[in-house]
């Protein structure tokens, strides 16, 4: 009862943004804004069931150079998080620098050590409706430099996440963990990707300890 009397309010909330001008997808058209207490976010979610069928990771083209300046995806992310900035060589190699991982309170000084993590998984957009996206919106979802909520540079040590959504997976380090709850939300807004009976449970279950703070984004698609 709880979790539909939060969802018919967050829906009113929506429902008052979005015109039918702005009525593209579930929650926006592509370049609209919105923005919505955490609790409520999780509550707008569009829902459908998961299905992995047909997925391959080749499915989503990533760390491209898609503005060209010799610098791959991985590297832009690697350059917009260190603390210590990288020596950079040509074309576009790191050398040295300082990353701190979130997930795992680490802090690290060789780029090799570090993962790029999609923070809701490659597999996991595929599941929750990035199957029916085209190779282009799939290749800008997996490389998208436009939210630094997307792409987050963490130690290998979090490989065990793998294709985990947060009902099956949250990072290690405690205090960070509501961070990584919103920015889950937020990608999932962002990219009007789905929810599933059980992801929604644990997000509603686990937000509920944490701030209620307001998750803008602004649409992708």
């Amino acid at each position: 009862m709880r979790i539909l009397t939060a969802l018919a309010a967050a829906t009113v909330a929506v429902a008052a943004f979005i015109t039918p001008a702005h009525a593209a997808g579930p929650l926006g058209e592509a370049g609209g804004t919105l923005a919505l207490p955490l609790h409520d976010a999780v509550q707008v979610l569009p829902a459908a069931d998961e299905s992995r069928a047909g997925y391959q990771r080749t499915s989503f083209r990533h760390w491209v150079d898609a503005d060209r300046d010799g610098c791959s995806t991985r590297n832009e992310v690697l350059l917009n998080e260190s603390f210590l900035a990288p020596e950079q060589t040509a074309p576009c190699r790191l050398i040295g620098g300082e990353w701190y991982s979130a997930y795992d309170n680490l802090y690290i000084s060789s780029p090799g050590a570090l993962d790029i993590d999609h923070l809701v998984p490659l597999a996991e957009a595929w599941d929750s409706g990035a199957s029916a996206w085209t190779p282009a919106e799939r290749e800008a979802y997996a490389n998208d430099l436009g939210d630094e909520r997307s792409l987050v540079a963490v130690s290998a040590r979090n490989r065990s996440k793998a294709d985990q959504d947060p009902a099956e997976w949250l990072p290690t380090f405690e205090p960070y963990r509501c961070q990584y709850l919103t920015d889950w939300v937020a990608t999932k807004m962002r990219w009007q990707l789905a929810v599933d009976d059980r992801e929604r449970v644990a997000l509603t279950n686990a937000v509920a300890d944490c701030p209620n703070v307001s998750v803008e984004v602004t649409f992708a698609r």
